[in-house]
């Protein structure tokens, strides 16, 4: 029986023997890299959970592939416990492709916190995604108009960058709800659940714009490239 050692979040049990009795692959990062979902037993209050592993080395991608129930011992040495499914995996959104690692990581903690029904911990996630992926479109040297102020102010430089036509027209509305004095209540504990969800949609379609639709490009042009490649003459 495979085994593996975590906290009970039934019962509260520390460091308790689990027996893993299935897993699901979930998702492949780094073309090695396995996210799984495993149905686990408490040894003490016999609750299932079900936890969320992550594959720690590349060399134990056969011994995941056949199977961990097939293991035979404790997992914890080839898998890291990345949590638990709950309450909070209910509904929550996917961030949109391509997006940077940290911002990411700060879209699903918003989509987390909507699904649970915290709509200032979920505005000020979005919030934060805005302003990270903002801030990055900035040119570095000294440009007219833009001060100090508008650098450091997301509800500033919002207006800055769709003005000088960086940020897409499009979007300006939308990006209403992004108060020029950050008075959105992301920073008062004052918002409602739409008000939340008008930040999650800017923020989702900002994202969208940045980053994935650039991508989708990129990677259309290399297939095409890669397409016209395979069928030069010059190939053999």
């Amino acid at each position: 029986m495979s085994e593996l050692v975590a906290d009970c979040p039934r019962c509260g049990a520390k460091k308790m023997t689990f027996d893993l009795k299935k897993q699901i692959t979930i998702e492949v990062r780094y073309d090695w890299q396995n996210w799984l979902e495993a149905f686990c037993v408490c040894r003490k209050c016999d609750s299932a959970t079900i936890f969320t592993l992550i594959q720690k080395e590349p060399n134990s991608k056969n011994v995941i592939g056949s199977g961990l129930e097939n293991f035979g011992g404790a997992v914890n040495k080839l898998m890291h416990i990345e949590g638990y499914v709950s309450l909070k995996d209910t509904a929550s959104k996917q961030p949109p492709e391509y997006i940077p690692e940290k911002i990411n990581a700060v879209f699903k903690e918003g989509a987390t916190c909507m699904a649970i029904g915290c709509p200032n911990a979920a505005g000020t996630m979005f919030r934060l995604c805005i302003d990270l992926s903002t801030r990055a479109m900035l040119p570095e040297e000294e440009v007219k108009g833009l001060n100090s102020k508008i650098r450091h102010s997301l509800g500033l430089r919002l207006p800055w960058l769709f003005d000088n036509k960086i940020l897409p027209e499009a979007l300006r509305e939308l990006s209403s709800c992004v108060k020029d004095d950050g008075n959105d209540g992301a920073h008062e504990g004052t918002l409602k659940k739409e008000d939340a969800e008008d930040l999650l949609d800017f923020t989702y379609a900002l994202l969208e714009r940045i980053y994935t639709e650039p991508q989708r490009i990129k990677l259309a042009n290399e297939r095409r490239l890669a397409r016209r490649e395979s069928k030069s003459p010059d190939k053999k």
